[in-house]
């Protein structure tokens, strides 16, 4: 399971980071940010992210991008060892699916002291925070864990198991 885990990382990692390079170099997010209009409920923008989730700790402090890149190779760690763990293969597919958007992030933040984000949904004047491939990532990894653990794989431990039966 630990190969699955670690391709969809490094997949997740790449696509972050080759859609970010698109948006700074090609679309030219970098020297010239705007707001471009793809949908009326989505738009292509330039935010830069110096704290975690919806800039949360977000501080100017010149170290703050080493200290919450320590903080997320500290649980890409956890991760890694949880990934050697896993007997199932969605569970690996969305660890890694953390991983490699963790990574991602931590590479902007060793690059530019800031995550870039240049996703921009919006309904009926609301936006949700500007995220990147590497949010998603996280995001659709960590809910599917969770979903995985109430509802999935481990099984149904409320029935005991044939051998159990057996011995009764």
């Amino acid at each position: 399971m630990i190969r699955l885990g670690l391709i969809i990382a490094v997949f997740v990692m790449i696509l972050d980071q080759a859609s970010k390079w698109w948006m700074l170099e090609i679309v030219g997010m970098a020297h010239d940010p705007r707001v471009i209009e793809v949908t009326s409920y989505f738009n292509l923008v330039m935010a830069w992210n110096r704290g975690v989730s919806f800039s949360l700790f977000w501080h100017e402090a010149e170290f703050m991008p080493y200290v919450l890149s320590a903080v997320a190779l500290g649980i890409v760690g956890f991760l890694l060892s949880w990934l050697r763990r896993a007997d199932r293969p969605f569970l690996a597919v969305c660890i890694g699916m953390v991983i490699g958007g963790a990574i991602g992030n931590v590479i902007d933040r060793l690059r530019f002291g800031a995550v870039a984000d240049f996703l921009d949904f919006h309904v009926l004047g609301y936006h949700w925070p500007a995220f990147n491939v590497a949010d998603t990532g996280i995001s659709v990894g960590v809910i599917l864990i969770v979903l995985d653990s109430l509802f999935g794989g481990g099984g149904d431990h409320s029935r005991p198991e044939k051998d159990d039966r057996d011995r009764a």
